[in-house]
């Protein structure tokens, strides 16, 4: 059965009309997210082919769309009228070109330099060729490898006691995964071992020398590793008794030589000032004492001038005067400790026995004449 008239033309109109719209392709759709590492060398694809139909001029444009739908569309590089215009994005200057230096020949994709964390959006490639306009996004992602990764340990290293080893990098873009292995020895962990993979901390539950040992831990994500190292040494428990002991006995040593050292300097200091009081209380206008030898003999010379002027009725007097008193070489020398001895007198005839020689003294009157 034949199809009616009027449906054939229908179709033949749709396909000739069909032939006509076509226009502009955008081919590459396979791939339309990128995550990269920062540093490296993106290239965001946007390959097109064209149609009889499309006569204009072409023109070939990137955006960034940003993630904040109240602001408007930034334009990175533009080819229009067989020129390069890409000196409207300051963030990308010196790093974006196009992939291809002719990009009228159907391969209008971008290459993006030296990637950093901030090129992080959405990008689009957008073709126009009068009548012919078409489009392609593509999110990009710039991740930071994990950096500065420090390993360290946390706790007591004694036998029986619970070890804490922590791994912490100060770079890198989530998510982070962590991984400890054993270099040294047997590979495997310890048993006890407790690893959280997110915090990157491995717990050791009641060590033992068997635990010593190096440690290596890894830190990871989508884009890169990096990793650290850490020594564990278990050693037996400190006698914390002796030391404490140690450090009183030696506190206690201190203060007695630090006492002693002030006490012998108070001391000296006190000798010192007690020398220099002495030292002033010593009058300067006190004669000197005489010699011990030069009184005596003075004094034995007056007793002698006495003794020959003395007449017989004066003898009298003089055996009044206790032999004792005069002075010898020793006339300073303490007095005896006898208090029983008494000094006996001299009797006028036993001084002519000892040689006395008597002296005739002439009388003088009251007028001073002599008689």
């Amino acid at each position: 059965m034949e199809p009616p008239l009027p449906l054939l033309g229908v179709s033949l109109v749709l396909l000739c009309s069909a032939g006509l719209t076509r226009s502009l392709t955008i081919t590459s759709v396979d791939q339309s997210m990128f995550e990269k590492a920062q540093g490296e060398k993106v290239t965001l694809p946007c390959t097109f082919e064209l149609s009889e139909e499309d006569i204009g001029p072409l023109d070939i444009e990137w955006v960034l769309i940003p993630a904040d739908n109240q602001k408007k569309e930034e334009i990175i590089i533009m080819y229009a009228v067989d020129r390069v215009y890409n000196h409207y994005y300051a963030g990308l200057t010196g790093r974006m070109q196009f992939t291809n230096l002719d990009p009228k020949s159907g391969d209008g994709s971008l290459d993006i330099l030296n990637l950093k964390a901030s090129d992080t959006g959405t990008y689009q490639c957008k073709v126009k060729k009068a009548p012919g306009v078409q489009s392609k996004k593509i999110q990009l992602t710039v991740l930071v490898k994990p950096a500065r990764t420090k390993c360290s340990i946390e706790g007591s290293q004694e036998i029986g006691k619970d070890v804490t080893l922590k791994c912490v990098s100060q770079e890198g873009s989530p998510l982070l995964s962590y991984d400890w292995r054993r270099v040294s020895g047997t590979q495997n962990l310890p048993a006890t071992s407790m690893l959280n993979k997110n915090t990157g901390e491995l717990l050791l539950k009641n060590a033992s020398r068997e635990y010593s040992g190096t440690y290596n831990c890894v830190a990871t994500n989508r884009v890169g590793t990096d990793e650290c190292s850490v020594q564990l040494n278990v050693t037996p428990p400190v006698n914390t008794a002796g030391i404490i002991t140690g450090a009183i006995i030696g506190t206690l040593l201190g203060l007695s030589v630090l006492c002693s050292i002030i006490f012998c300097f108070c001391k000296k200091h006190r000798e010192k000032k007690y020398e220099k009081e002495v030292h002033h209380d010593i009058r300067e206008d006190v004669p000197p004492p005489k010699s011990r030898s030069s009184t005596a003999r003075s004094y034995i010379g007056s007793n002698r001038s006495s003794l020959g002027s003395m007449s017989p009725s004066n003898m009298e007097g003089y055996t009044k005067t206790p032999y004792s008193q005069v002075p010898s070489e020793d006339f300073e020398r303490a007095p005896a400790q006898n208090p029983a001895f008494a000094p006996s007198k001299v009797a006028a005839p036993n001084l002519s026995r000892m040689g006395a020689v008597p002296v005739m003294i002439p009388a003088q009157s009251k007028d001073g004449s002599i008689v």
